[in-house]
């Protein structure tokens, strides 16, 4: 499988607050917190190679975990691959069309030109966290607040990937964030502007693993569900 640029080349800068509040205006989340190689070989048995970042946004080179090649007895059922933060679809001109295409909400993945070819095609993936951030504004103005699992156990995020060719010829790897409404959850439903449609996204439950990667096109909607409110907390 051809490989996209090592995590460890990134060089962007962190975004402004202020741009990160755009970015949050009618998406979910666009920053999240990447879990160390350590984390990630704890809870998901995969290795990558390089150095990582812990604060990804829209345009960084992150983690996500897929499906491996090849079907024989003994292989993994997962595996780890870098790959750029919002998703590259074959015919995108570059690599800034990721600002774009970070979440893909459910209700519409199946038709957006951006996410039907990975969605027909099954291309699911997790992406792991150790927490997300999202701004509350039931101060009167944004408050980043960081959300994550209560028992301190990695977020696996359900996702679409898909490969994309550069125009220097280079295969890069990309991933988008499933996501789904929000409005009467105890906890996702206090994020965002109160005008706002609230969204949150699909966090499996970890027995769901597998099987969310090796689940066919006609079975991807039954794992779109909301992660209990009980079981993530916020700060």
């Amino acid at each position: 499988m051809p490989t996209s640029p090592r995590i460890n080349d990134l060089t962007g800068k962190q975004a402004s607050f202020a741009a990160w509040l755009k970015l949050e205006e009618g998406a979910v989340c666009s920053h999240y917190e990447a879990p160390t190689p350590v984390q990630l070989k704890h809870c998901f048995g995969v290795e990558l190679e390089g150095s990582t970042q812990t604060e990804l946004w829209p345009g960084h080179l992150g983690a996500f975990l897929l499906r491996p090649d090849g079907t024989a007895d003994g292989s993994p059922s997962m595996e780890v691959m870098p790959g750029v933060f919002g998703l590259l679809p074959f015919w995108a001109k570059d690599r800034k069309f990721s600002r774009h295409t970070y979440n893909a909400r459910t209700e519409t993945v199946a038709d957006k030109p951006s996410f039907r070819d990975a969605w027909r095609h099954a291309r699911h993936c997790i992406i792991p966290a150790v927490a997300i951030y999202e701004p509350d504004w039931r101060s009167g103005k944004a408050v980043p607040t960081r959300i994550s699992r209560v028992d301190g156990e990695l977020m696996g995020i359900a996702g679409l990937w898909d490969r994309w060719k550069s125009p220097e010829g280079e295969v890069v790897y990309s991933y988008t964030m499933l996501t789904v409404n929000a409005d009467d959850h105890p906890l996702m439903k206090n994020y965002h502007r109160p005008e706002d449609e609230k969204r949150m996204v699909v966090i499996l439950p970890k027995g769901l693993y597998a099987e969310w990667l090796s689940a066919t096109a006609a079975n991807s909607r039954e794992f779109l569900k909301r992660f209990p409110a009980d079981r993530l907390i916020a700060v």
